[in-house]
């Protein structure tokens, strides 16, 4: 038995890509984050923060990676966010969507996916140590 923490649409504060004149420049980053946990951190006996997964600290660190430079590429961000999401024993799989829009004449959403299942969550781990 495992579940998942869904987080869905957020908008993030961030510069990513470079544009020239007549380009189409976003004006939205869409994250959505699926992180897959023990069910002991969702089905619980009892209510109370001590028995469940605290995503707050990690939106937190999403948000910080995200203000704190310009990126280049959307893949650069998503790497940054898998590593956050690797520092967390808790985080068994991860996947991470980032999407922008506009992407042509004020419409579409265009967007990158990285899905980690556990034995990649567990090689980003390795390389963080070594």
């Amino acid at each position: 038995m495992h579940s998942q923490i869904e987080l869905r649409d957020l908008v993030l504060d961030v510069e990513i890509g470079t544009y020239g004149p007549g380009d189409v420049v976003p004006e939205r980053h869409l994250l959505d984050l699926t992180l897959t946990i023990d069910a002991s951190l969702v089905f619980i006996p009892e209510d109370g923060m001590g028995a469940v997964f605290d995503y707050d600290p990690l939106i937190a660190r999403i948000d910080q990676i995200a203000r704190a430079t310009r990126f280049e590429t959307q893949e650069r961000l998503i790497t940054l966010i898998v590593e956050a999401c690797a520092g967390y024993l808790a985080i068994e799989a991860v996947e991470v969507s980032l999407r922008k829009t506009p992407v042509l004449a004020g419409t579409g959403t265009l967007g990158v996916r990285l899905v980690l299942d556990g034995e990649g969550l567990a090689r980003v781990r390795r390389d963080q140590r070594a």
